[in-house]
């Protein structure tokens, strides 16, 4: 049976290790706080370890989602030996398109050479050299999965506008690629399918249909039924914006995913916003009261 280790216990590891395990894998989760396990992974027979004491040993795929710090990838600095000798089978590292840096518009594809120029990019390009030379060693494949912006449930457009905090910020020319969580998950199941024959290989998990910000706004709000938020020029509201939000709003970049999916069989369950939100809402809808 194929084991898999998720180091990473966040809103994308867990929808990993949930996808995994409904496929029959063993699954693992690796977390700092191992008490926080959701009833719902417990239920599909998901374990959980301490970051401390990964279950390295034994494992046939390993995935890690922890992003790196000032002192590089956390999963490395603690387990960098112990993965080299236990030789998985196949490495999945969960990277960002942020790596490729402003393109001013244009498409970046899976061949494009990174050019971060952020600080947080300029960790992640190093994090995945990191990776490639401990998949090298240990004779696994690696799937950089370099990924769009992740939204879902709990986490999208409709959240913003229900807490008064969404804005449909307007910047010509200027458009997003998403990903949704569940599409990450689905994308992990694909490379694991049909994983690469050797050395590295890059995936992209973005939708099919970069778009811009306030596109999505306006929709959920139609979808929701109340009134969207007036439009604001990005010159306006670049004034309120945090360093966090405008750093996202410097680079310009589109995102194809073809090679992805000609490599792997993947196509994403939501090609565009527009099917993710529409599902998002008709989940929250179809739940019991509590």
């Amino acid at each position: 049976m194929a084991r898999l280790v998720v180091f990473g216990l966040g809103y994308t590891g867990a929808a990993i290790a949930e996808a995994a395990a409904a496929r029959g894998l063993a699954v693992t989760v690796v977390t700092r706080r191992p008490a926080a396990l959701p009833q719902r992974l417990a239920a599909r027979g998901i374990g959980v370890a301490p970051f401390e004491a990964p279950p390295i040993a034994g494992a046939t795929h390993l995935v890690a989602t922890a992003p790196p710090d000032d002192r590089g990838d956390p999963v490395l600095a603690a387990n960098r030996d112990a993965i080299v000798s236990s030789r998985p089978e196949w490495i999945g590292y969960l990277s960002t398109t942020g790596v490729y840096g402003d393109r001013g518009g244009a498409w970046v594809d899976e061949s494009t050479d990174p050019a971060p120029a952020q600080e947080r990019s300029l960790r992640r390009r190093e994090a995945e050299r990191a990776w490639e030379t401990v998949a090298r060693e240990a004779g696994a494949a690696l799937d950089l999965i370099r990924l769009s912006g992740i939204y879902g449930p709990g986490r999208s457009a409709f959240d913003e506008l229900r807490a008064g905090r969404a804005r449909r910020v307007v910047k010509p020319g200027h458009a997003f690629s998403r990903i949704h969580v569940d599409d990450i998950a689905g994308l992990v199941m694909a490379a694991i399918d049909r994983p690469p024959s050797g050395g590295v290989r890059v995936l992209h998990g973005a939708d099919d249909a970069p778009a811009p910000s306030s596109e999505v706004v306006a929709e959920a709000a139609r979808l929701l039924g109340v009134a969207p938020p007036p439009e604001i020029p990005f010159e306006q509201a670049r004034e309120a914006m945090s360093p966090m939000a405008l750093s996202f709003w410097r680079e310009n970049r589109k995102v194809a995913n073809a090679r992805t999916k000609a490599e792997t069989g993947w196509r994403p369950r939501f090609p565009t916003f527009r099917e993710g939100l529409a599902a998002i809402l008709a989940a929250e809808r179809s739940e019991p009261e509590p």
